[in-house]
């Protein structure tokens, strides 16, 4: 990707947060490494009741800590660090915007982009105050941070409060997940593969299962986690964006509303999960003390700073249906938890099978090709297919293998680019199909509003599961009503 060839200014707000720090920071550190950043580009951190000599201090010692050590050099850190000016910024007090917009004003050429890495209940505040001091152009961006809002009432009030003072166009609401290079490949391998793309319908797909694990608890962050639960912070967004990609029809070309209408048309045909299906449907769990890797964990009441009378849940799991002729009986399982065996994001496309079997009978259960997409921690994608054993007693015994292509060695690189890379370069140059439409977050609100709803109706608590196992016994039913059983345990 060429060189950015107009100098910008990256204002962060929540410039000493977590996110700040160990992802955003580190991505400019990569892209400054790869020579991608435009010459003149200033990175303008604000956070409240700092000065900058204590701050770079901190984020030196952060960037020590979260970059590769075999990618780290004293030049490119150099570079990066002589970009970045912090600042003292109270979010809520109008007054303090001006010292900003006179730094702003003295680089009236350069392209402003306002990144707000702060809870979704103040985006409204910091713009009108930006807006008021004179900070705002025709031509600034700005990236919005996930959750947005809490429900489809509170997502719609944030949209609406930030939208009174930047146009849609304007606006760029980030999901990590769409900046992964695999998911990206996803757009790649269905629309420049006619193997695949005659075959992705309901006619040759039995299944798809999308799941989203973590091994970590809520690490520190009860605060916010116990108020979201893995519906909002983890569904409403990333397995529902990773749904649209999976089931959307081929857009017109690749520009961002063509992709992004195709991904909305996607969320409309979801079909609501009624009150009498939530038992067969929907799993909802929370972690109990377990193991993960040989070590004690304690479960999510147990977790420092914790309600113990909390019923979030930290796992779910649901057989969702997209109601339209391409997916018409096709069940979508998606389930993602903390606390579970290992870090895994993966798509798995199980094919149906063949309508005339004239093998071994004993081996049947073999009989389905699979597409598995890994989005972490490995990125790549296998394909699994059936051949004959090898060797002269094996007669026309079956075997699984997989074709498999892992980015890093297909295309000899050392490193797979994080998905915040591609995302802060995309809003630099004004690119935003990999980013979320309004329409979008609000369609997806509401077909996890109704879960959140029926949830409070029925007060029932979580289920229980045990650290480090993948979730609450009653996963394994959600397949098995339908005859199936979930990859792993294939």
């Amino acid at each position: 990707m060429p060189k950015l060839q107009t100098p910008c200014d990256m204002i962060f707000f929540g410039a000493l947060g977590d996110l700040t720090q160990r992802k955003l920071l580190p991505a400019l550190y990569q892209l400054e490494r790869a020579e991608l950043l435009g010459d003149g580009t200033r990175i303008i951190c604000l956070a409240r009741n700092t000065d900058h000599a204590s701050a770079m201090i901190q984020t030196r010692e952060n960037l020590l800590k979260y970059i590769h050590q075999s990618e780290l050099t004293e030049p490119v850190l150099e570079r990066l660090t002589h970009r970045i000016q912090f600042m003292s910024l109270t979010f809520d007090q109008p007054a303090a915007y001006q010292g900003l917009a006179d730094l702003l004003d003295s680089k009236p050429e350069h392209e402003r982009v306002f990144y707000y890495a702060t809870p979704a209940s103040i985006y409204g505040q910091i713009s009108a105050n930006l807006h008021d001091a004179g900070c705002l152009n025709d031509a600034c961006r700005v990236v919005l941070e996930k959750p947005i809002g809490n429900s489809l009432a509170s997502s719609h009030q944030v949209n609406a409060d930030v939208g009174r003072y930047f146009g849609e166009s304007q606006i760029y609401r980030i999901d990590h997940y769409l900046g992964k290079e695999t998911v990206q490949n996803l757009i790649a391998l269905r629309f420049a593969n006619n193997l695949f793309g005659t075959q992705w319908n309901q006619n040759h797909i039995s299944h798809v299962e999308i799941t989203v694990a973590e091994k970590v608890g809520i690490e520190g962050r009860w605060g916010y986690f116990d108020q979201a639960g893995q519906m909002r912070d983890m569904v409403q967004n990333h397995l529902l964006q990773l749904l649209c990609l999976v089931a959307m029809d081929p857009p017109a070309d690749l520009s961002a509303d063509s992709i992004r209408d195709e991904k909305v048309k996607v969320l409309k045909a979801l079909k609501p999960i009624t009150p009498e299906l939530m038992g067969s449907h929907v799993v909802r769990g929370q972690y109990t003390s377990g193991s993960i890797d040989g070590k004690a964990v304690p479960g999510y009441l147990d977790e420092p700073d914790a309600n113990t009378a909390s019923s979030t849940e930290t796992f779910v799991a649901i057989r969702a249906e997209v109601g339209n002729w391409r997916w018409a009986g096709v069940p979508f399982y998606l389930r993602t938890g903390k606390r579970l065996p290992e870090k895994l994001s993966q798509i798995t496309i199980h094919f149906r099978q063949q309508p005339h079997y004239i093998f071994d009978p004993e081996q049947r259960q073999l009989a389905n090709n699979k597409l598995i997409i890994k989005l972490q921690p490995d990125e790549g994608i296998a394909l699994q297919i059936l051949t004959k054993d090898q060797g002269l007693d094996k007669g026309m015994q079956l075997r699984k293998a997989p074709l498999q292509l892992s980015f890093s060695q297909a295309f000899g690189i050392e490193r797979v680019p994080d998905a915040y890379e591609r995302l802060l370069l995309e809003v630099m140059q004004g690119n935003q199909y990999l980013f979320v439409r309004r329409d979008e977050i609000e369609h997806a609100w509401k077909w996890c509003d109704q879960l959140l709803n029926q949830w409070q109706e029925m007060n029932e608590a979580p289920l229980p599961y045990d650290a480090g196992t993948w979730g609450p016994e009653a996963i394994d039913r959600l397949l098995a009503t339908d005859g199936r059983v979930w990859h792993e345990h294939q």
